[in-house]
Parts: structure tokens; C-alpha cells; sequence
């Protein structure tokens, strides 16, 4: 198949990033029985894997650096893409290529048929066939590690299947959740369904229910922020943060970090604590610089100055929150600062920008629109929760339009932040990229 037909058939099966569907009665049976007709990929190597409402991209890019610092090769699997489907899957930092992408998925496309005219049950998800897809060609490129990202779930996520060494939880937070009472301890027990007997477990800043609960699951060894490693400085810095890191074997001083924000620094200690114990020994400084060569599309990512142009995927208020407090702790803004923002619907237009309003940073007027995407909220919807809150807001068509508003309303001393949603900062991405060619 071509790429195209290959992206026809794939986006023919359900897609819950897309449709947020029904998810009762979870099981990895399936996605197991996909990976046995491949030849259980998984399998060929070891796995740090990666969870949490926020985070995850940012700490499986630092791990990936470190480990390839370290002489390994090295497969990332995160999701959702940014631009193209091939961002999912990358090693040695480059996407797989179409060909091999069009290649892997019409094999799955046989494996498939054969696995309905052999077994009656429903065919794989979308998200199962990209993640078996990503497994196989990180086995076929002979990767040393796979750094894999969690989708949306823990347990029953379709990635739960590899071959964990160290799984990583970043954070709770309240997002794909409905808020009721318990409902930390509830997602908790999701994302520690990934902590395997023998696997140590590496647990962000949590409360001490949280890791109890992370314990229950018997992993090797867990490691939490606060008591087994620590982030002991975290200072803003001129392209980055500077951050120093207590493991259990040592302290780091003044590791420099290319990414922007409070929020980075934790996730770099994090990494750090994560990668120490994979490898069972301290980090040299060579090893530990190339968290100075990190750089990660959409995360709090400058793309313009004069006006300072910023593109964010954050998608809950936790992300937006620590977008905010980056803007308004790292980068000096005399003039007037625009949010062009654009969610989807399952989030609370008013919580998204009360985030916003805690953090201090400035927001003289919101752009509100709608990515092209099937669970966007109305930008309707979000000028008059913008509205309520006081906050100016204007309605465009589509991010594009929403864009262009916010560039010819700002000058040299104002800042534009692209925000609300990954898909968001993708349609953003494309958008900004020709005007700078």
C-alpha cells in the first residue's frame, strides 16, 4: 500500500483520541494477540514507560537524550502527534520514514484479517495498531531501548505490554476525570497498573496515599520524589532552567535543562532519577549535557521574538497553569500579551482560564477558535467563558485565522501564546512554518 491507502485503512477503526468513546470492559487480550501474530516485538528489548496527566513527552525526550548520551539506540513512542502520524514513533530523534510506515501498517493490515477469520472479536483500535506498529519497527530497527509514552490510560492502556525495566508516573492530576470524590485514588490505580513485579517504579512529588497505592502494585524498587531523589535547585536560566539533583547514588550541580519552565525542572529530575537506575550507576557530565540539547515541539516553544511568539500544547489546567507561570516568571513582556487558544470539549473553558489568572501572567485578550479536530469545543463557548471572567475575547474561524488576529494586533513588545490543545499547537505549527521559510 501507499502511505495514503495505508492512512485510509488505519483511520477506518475507532479512534478514542478522536471520539473520547465508551471504554467499559478494558482488556490487553487483544492487544496481546496482535503483538503474538507480529512475533512479540516487545519482547526484543527493555522499556522505560511513562505515565501521568502531564509531562510524559517531556520526560521520555530527556530520557531518550540521556540514553542516547549514553551509546545506546534509542525508539520513542509518544502520542498524540503534533503535525504527522510519523512523530509518534522516532529513533535517534527521526521519525520513521513513509515508506516504512505505509510498509508496517499493511502488514498489520494482513495480520489483521488474519486474526478476524481466526478469532471472532472486534478489530484493534486505531491506537493499538499505531502502538503495535511503532513496537515492531523499534524491533526491526534493533533498538537498544524504547522510551514509551503512555496514551491516555495506565493498566489497560495499549502500551501496557512492553518490556518495562523502569516506569515513570509523573504527576496526578484532574483531567480525564470527572472530578467525584476519590477520583486521585482512582486515577492512581490506573496509572499504577504499569509498575510490573520487578520493575522499579520512579514516582513524581505525590501525596503519600498516592504512592501507597503505587506500592500495592509490587514493583522492584520504588523511588519517590521527595524521599528517595531530590530536586534540590531549580533556577530559571537563559534558554532553559539550571537544576540541581540528589538520586540515591550522588547530587548533580548545575545541570542545565533546554526547556522552559518550573514544571521542566521536575520533569528533568525525574529523568534523571529514571535513567540513573536503568543503568545501575552515576551519570558523568557528558551524559547529563545533553539535557542541554533537548528540544520538544509545542512544549512552551518559542518560534518568534519581537513580537514573542509561543506555542504550548498544554491541554488541562495543570498544563496551561505551568505555560502561564513560564510566561510570566522567564520572559519580561512590556507590552501586551494575546492568548490564541483552542480546546476541546471535554475541559471546563472556565477552570482552563482561571489557570491562567492564579498564575500571575498576564492575559489582555483571548482569540478563541476551534481545531480541526472531532471533539473541539465551539470557540463560541470559550469567548463567553473568557467573557464572564472579565478577559476581552475575540472569535476566529479556525486557529489559522485566530493566528493571523493575534499577530496584527500585537507589536514588538507584545506576546502571542498559542495554546488550549496539541492540536491546537500542530495547526498552529503548520500555520507559523511558511513565514519563516
Amino acid at each position: 500500500m501507499s502511505l495514503a491507502e495505508a492512512r485510509a485503512w488505519l483511520d477506518g477503526h475507532v479512534n478514542l483520541e478522536a471520539t473520547a468513546g465508551v471504554t467499559d470492559d478494558l482488556s490487553l487480550a487483544p492487544m496481546r494477540a496482535l503483538l503474538a501474530a507480529l512475533g512479540d516485538p516487545q519482547a526484543d528489548y527493555p522499556a522505560v514507560h511513562i505515565t501521568g496527566t502531564n509531562g510524559k513527552g517531556s520526560v521520555a525526550a530527556m530520557v531518550a537524550a540521556l540514553a542516547e548520551a549514553w551509546g545506546m539506540s534509542v525508539g520513542v513512542y509518544s502520542s498524540p502527534h503534533v503535525e504527522r502520524i510519523n512523530e509518534r514513533m522516532t529513533v535517534g530523534g527521526d521519525p520513521i520514514d513513509d515508506l516504512e510506515l505505509a510498509e508496517i501498517l499493511g502488514h498489520l493490515r494482513l495480520v489483521e484479517d488474519h486474526l478476524s477469520s481466526e478469532v471472532a472479536s472486534a478489530p484493534p483500535s486505531w491506537f493499538e495498531l499505531v502502538t503495535a506498529a511503532a513496537l515492531r519497527w523499534f524491533a526491526d530497527t534493533a533498538v537498544d531501548l524504547a522510551v514509551v509514552e503512555v496514551g491516555k490510560l495506565g493498566r489497560y492502556d495499549a502500551t501496557n505490554v512492553v518490556n518495562s525495566q523502569v516506569a515513570v508516573i509523573t504527576n496526578i492530576g484532574r483531567d480525564h476525570t470527572d472530578g467525584r470524590i476519590g477520583w486521585e485514588r482512582e486515577v492512581m490505580g490506573e496509572k499504577a497498573g504499569i509498575l510490573h513485579p520487578g520493575a522499579t517504579g520512579v514516582l513524581g512529588t505525590m501525596d503519600p496515599e498516592l504512592a501507597a497505592i503505587a506500592a500495592e502494585e509490587s514493583p522492584g524498587e520504588l523511588l519517590v520524589a521527595g524521599q528517595h531523589f531530590e530536586l534540590e535547585e531549580n533556577q530559571p536560566a537563559v534558554g532553559g532552567r539550571i537544576v540541581t539533583v540528589r538520586t540515591p547514588r550522588t547530587r548533580y550541580d548545575d545541570v542545565f535543562v533546554s526547556l522552559f519552565g518550573d514544571h521542566q525542572g521536575q520533569n528533568a529530575a525525574l529523568a534523571i532519577a529514571a535513567f540513573e537506575v536503568l543503568v545501575g550507576q552515576e551519570l558523568d557530565e557528558s551524559i547529563l549535557g545533553s539535557l542541554g540539547d533537548v528540544a520538544l515541539p509545542a512544549r512552551f516553544e518559542v518560534v518568534a521574538r519581537q513580537p514573542l511568539v509561543v506555542i504550548d500544547g498544554a491541554h488541562n489546567p495543570d498544563g496551561l497553569a505551568a505555560a502561564a507561570a513560564t510566561l510570566h516568571e522567564q520572559f519580561r513582556v512590556p507590552g501586551t500579551v494575546t492568548w490564541v487558544v483552542g480546546m476541546m470539549r471535554d475541559k471546563d473553558p472556565d477552570e482552563m482560564l482561571a489557570a491562567v489568572d492564579a498564575s500571575g501572567a498576564r492575559c489582555d485578550l483571548v482569540v478563541c477558535c476551534s481545531p480541526d479536530w472531532p471533539r473541539a469545543l465551539p470557540a463560541a463557548d470559550l469567548a463567553a467563558a473568557a467573557r464572564n471572567r472579565g478577559i476581552d475575547a475575540e472569535i476566529a474561524t479556525d486557529v489559522a485565522e485566530a493566528i493571523d488576529r493575534a499577530l496584527a494586533l500585537s507589536g514588538e513588545e507584545d506576546a502571542v501564546v498559542i495554546t488550549g490543545s496539541l492540536y491546537t499547537a500542530g495547526a498552529a505549527r503548520l500555520h507559523i512554518a511558511p513565514r519563516d521559510q
